[in-house]
């Protein structure tokens, strides 16, 4: 299948608005201390269902190994971010639960992103038209 110059261009133009969101995402992380995986596994267990967020659900859900997972969790527990407690389910496993300041971190965050993304909409969706 042939490309027109119109679908590179939308590719381009979306993969762009991707990588200014990321940009953005990644400098209001740092803002708050954390590094761009910290964030993104934070608002990962905050999303999970029924607070059932793991390492294995950590690894899944930012497509790392188990034993990566494994040292980002720890890294966010060393600095008061996140709470291990063993499962009523499976004694091997541990539920991850944020702390208060990681509550709050995430909230400041999510918010911010959320108008981020609202203010990107109306070009995204022009673009996503296109492809």
């Amino acid at each position: 299948m042939d490309l027109s110059a119109v679908d590179y261009k939308a590719l381009a133009d979306f993969r762009h608005a991707i990588r200014s969101f990321l940009a953005f995402s990644e400098g209001k992380a740092s803002e708050m201390g954390l590094t761009p995986q910290q964030h993104q596994a934070l608002l990962a267990i905050r999303a999970s269902q029924n607070g059932e967020a793991t390492i294995g659900y950590v690894a899944e859900r930012l497509l790392l190994k188990p034993h990566s997972a494994s040292e980002l969790v720890a890294r966010l527990e060393s600095i008061s971010l996140l709470k291990r407690k063993p499962s009523e389910v499976d004694g091997r496993q541990y539920n991850l639960t944020l702390s208060a300041k990681a509550e709050r971190i995430l909230r400041e965050l999510s918010a911010t992103h959320r108008e981020e993304l609202r203010r990107l909409r109306p070009m995204l969706s022009e673009v996503l038209k296109q492809l």
